[in-house]
C-alpha cells in the first residue's frame, strides 16, 4: 500500500464519525476498490430527489448536509460518510450533500460493495453494523436524546 493510501485509511479509521467496526483489513480492501473523487467549493455529492451513484467517503475536506430541521444542517468531515441512506433504501436522497470547500472522497458503488461483500461476508457486516450505529447516533442528535442516557423506568442504560 502506498504511503499517500496508508496516510487515507488512517485519517478513515480513526474519525469519530466514520466506519466504527472496520478492522485494518476492511480499510484495506475499500482504498483498493473505492474510486477517487474530487469536489470544488459548492458541488454537490448527493443532490436530495436523485439517486446517488453509491457512499462517499470523505478523506479531505468538509461538505454540508442540507436538511429543513435543523435547517442550518451539520458539516462532515474527513472520515465521515454520506450517501448511506439512499445506498441502503435503493431510493433517492432524502437531502443534499454540498461540498464546503475541496473535496476529497472515496466513492463506492452499489456494484462493488455488493462483490466485496460476497467475497467478504464479514466485511459486509462490519459494514452495515457501522451504518446502523451511526444512523442511530445522527437520529438521537436531531431528537435530542444523548446516548448512554437511562431508559425511561429501568435501570439499563440505552445502546449506543
Amino acid at each position: 500500500m502506498s504511503k499517500v493510501i496508508e496516510q487515507e485509511v488512517s485519517v478513515l479509521a480513526s474519525a469519530k464519525n466514520g466506519l466504527a467496526y472496520f478492522t485494518a483489513n476492511d480499510w484495506a480492501l475499500i482504498a483498493d476498490k473505492a474510486r477517487r473523487r474530487h469536489f470544488k467549493k459548492g458541488e454537490m455529492l448527493v443532490q436530495r430527489g436523485k439517486r446517488g451513484e453509491g457512499v462517499f467517503l470523505l478523506l479531505k475536506g468538509t461538505a454540508r448536509v442540507q436538511i429543513s430541521h435543523p435547517p442550518e444542517g451539520r458539516s462532515i468531515g474527513p472520515g465521515e460518510i454520506c450517501g448511506e441512506m439512499s445506498f441502503l433504501e435503493d431510493n433517492e436522497a432524502s437531502t443534499s450533500v454540498i461540498a464546503e470547500g475541496e473535496v476529497e472522497a472515496y466513492c463506492l458503488d452499489h456494484a462493488t460493495l455488493e462483490n466485496l461483500f460476497e467475497l467478504f461476508p464479514h466485511l459486509a457486516s462490519r459494514f452495515y453494523r457501522s451504518l446502523a450505529t451511526g444512523l442511530s447516533r445522527r437520529l438521537r442528535e436531531l431528537i435530542g436524546a444523548p446516548s448512554g442516557t437511562p431508559l425511561v423506568g429501568t435501570g439499563r442504560k440505552r445502546p449506543i
